[in-house]
């Protein structure tokens, strides 16, 4: 199975790190990372690791302004891309259908192929335009998934709450996550 990883330069980058850890962890899993100028910038701003620390995780990165690259064509079968962080320029091109670099272009191939695609937007508060890219975005296929709060896991650290959101990516393309704990109900009065 191969998936491809984005992540756009909005703030929590560190969580496309986690993402990429978890998809290592499956050995039949291949990963493909690309990178939005933007993602680089914030990695620098939010990360204490290197950037040399994310592209290692990956099994291959792309460059961005590579529109040649293999995750370009619909022939390089894929099950899908998840983009995390999500940013609003990156939402508003996929919502548009402007593949002017390779993230977005990987994006509207897998759309076109009718391949799995998991957008996790981060912006607060979200403002009239972002609802409406993301309601166009899920009216193209796009699963909308904004790495939200949960408590219902009793989580303890921030780590806690960014493996709930890898682990609810990483059940859209039927893969499970060993620090994903999920709801496993109970009674409310």
């Amino acid at each position: 199975m191969r998936i491809i990883v984005g992540i756009s330069g909005a703030s929590g980058v560190e969580m496309g790190y986690s993402l990429l850890q978890a998809l290592k962890a499956h050995p039949h899993c291949e990963t493909h990372l690309v990178m939005t100028r933007g993602a680089e910038l914030t990695w620098k701003q939010e990360s204490p690791r290197p950037l040399e620390d994310l592209a290692r995780v990956a099994d291959y990165r792309h460059d961005d302004e590579d529109l040649a690259a293999v995750i370009s064509s619909g022939s390089f079968e894929t099950a899908g891309m998840a983009v995390l962080p999500c940013s609003m320029k990156t939402l508003s091109a996929v919502a548009c259908g402007y593949a002017a670099g390779l993230l977005t272009r990987a994006v509207d191939v897998c759309l076109k192929e009718g391949r799995k695609v998991v957008l996790c937007p981060r912006e607060m508060p979200l403002g009239k335009i972002h609802l409406k890219n993301m309601l166009q975005a899920a009216e193209l296929g796009c699963t909308i998934l904004p790495p939200m709060l949960t408590f219902y896991n009793a989580p303890a650290s921030l780590e806690d709450q960014v493996s709930h959101v890898v682990g609810k990516i990483l059940m859209q393309f039927g893969l499970r996550h060993s620090s994903f704990r999920p709801w496993e109900g109970g009674v409310h009065a």
